[in-house]
């Protein structure tokens, strides 16, 4: 079907000039200017505290990333998923969260476990090596790290089911009824697995908020050459809302987040949530942006910066000082220096240990394949012992 033909929208329309950053239905607060704007749908009235609570939980997410992404420059880690410039997205998303909530992430969700709780040096030993993911997702409310793209879509879906029937769902007390929400990127919207988790959440009218983070490119694929409609649009052929909004901006990101996730509580089904943001680093630090995306897009988003908007807008209204902010980026290095030493200090696995998590309980051909790679592991000691 030719562009030309008048059936559906064309690139230009979803991806042109008048798209570049979210089009008319993006749901904004925070200008990247600093400015605070108004919505009349998703309006809230933030005080001093919350916003510089947002703005201490990006900057020490970025610190984060920015450690680890140095710990794998120096070898200390074998990868490290980068969440630079989707801070905004992360932050608003884990602190409209309560604590009967559950999340379901991908690999990429460093600001969400810090909202959640989660020590980051576990996040570290994950990507070190030294284990699979050292959280209890019952303790934290937040699931261990995906690596198959989208699988964790049905499994929240599923969670969300079950709590549906564990009667926590639509009862009216605010400490009861949960929600589940689902991590994805555009890239993962292509699965499956994820068009088969709307059909679920949309038929069972699943608790279930999909938070989608585009941030335009699937590793080196752009977003126009993924849908030729915008992700949040997606949501009305299943059935459910969808919406599309600042990932750059938290207080938007926060106050979207809230309403989707009150809906799903209290029995109203799905949501699909478009955070519209940008990649600013590297898919992994195995990837390398430069030889596929133009350093004038770059340019172009490093003036959305999620932190520097939220900092303007501080200042600018009286609302921090220098004393503040200097004791936010001391916190930072302090942040810093506990991850630099914690990575290196973490003792190496014992070769053994991958065997005890597979199943709840060992089976005989589980344990007959550990019995083996320990007596291979032996053959090692007899030889030096013989040598």
């Amino acid at each position: 079907m030719s562009q030309t033909s008048g059936f559906g929208p064309d690139l230009a329309e979803v991806f042109g000039p008048a798209q570049r950053d979210g089009g008319p239905e993006l749901v904004q607060l925070l200008t990247p200017e600093g400015e605070r704007v108004h919505h009349a749908e998703f309006d809230l009235d933030f005080s001093a505290d919350q916003v510089r609570g947002f703005y201490r939980d990006m900057v020490l997410t970025r610190r984060i990333d920015t450690e680890a992404t140095a710990l794998q420059r120096h070898g200390e880690l074998g990868i490290w998923a980068q969440l630079l410039g989707q801070e905004a997205a992360q932050i608003g998303a884990g602190r409209a969260l309560r604590p009967q909530d559950h999340v379901f992430p991908t690999y990429r969700e460093h600001g969400v476990a810090w909202c959640r709780g989660l020590d980051p040096l576990r996040l570290l030993g994950l990507f070190r090596g030294v284990d699979h993911g050292a959280w209890d997702p019952e303790e934290f409310h937040f699931g261990l790290y995906t690596i198959v793209i989208g699988a964790q879509t049905l499994h929240a879906t599923g969670y969300a089911m079950g709590m549906q029937r564990d009667g926590v769902v639509g009862t009216g007390d605010p400490d009861r009824d949960a929600a589940v929400v689902a991590h994805f990127g555009d890239g993962a919207s292509s699965q499956g697995d994820v068009n088969e988790a709307f059909i679920f959440a949309a038929s069972y009218n699943a608790p279930v908020v999909f938070f989608c983070q585009n941030n335009q490119w699937a590793i080196s694929e752009p977003i126009e050459r993924q849908t030729r409609i915008p992700l949040y649009q997606r949501a009305l052929g299943f059935g459910f809302p969808g919406i599309r909004v600042d990932g750059n901006d938290v207080l938007a990101t926060y106050a979207v987040m809230q309403a989707a996730l009150q809906r799903a509580r209290e029995g109203q089904g799905p949501t699909l949530v478009e955070a519209y943001t940008y990649r600013m680093g590297a898919h992994t630090t195995t990837d390398d942006p430069t030889r596929y995306r133009l350093s004038d897009d770059v340019e172009h988003w490093k003036l959305k910066d999620p932190i520097e908007r939220v900092r303007v807008y501080l200042r600018r209204n009286g609302l921090a000082d220098a004393d503040f902010l200097d004791a936010v980026q001391e916190e930072a290095d302090q942040l810093g220096a506990t991850l630099r030493e914690g990575c290196k200090a973490m003792p190496d696995p014992q070769p053994l240990a991958i065997f005890d998590h597979v199943y709840a309980e060992m089976t005989e051909e589980l344990a007959a394949q550990r019995d083996g790679f320990a007596a291979y592991l032996s053959s090692f000691d007899d030889a030096r012992q013989e040598a």
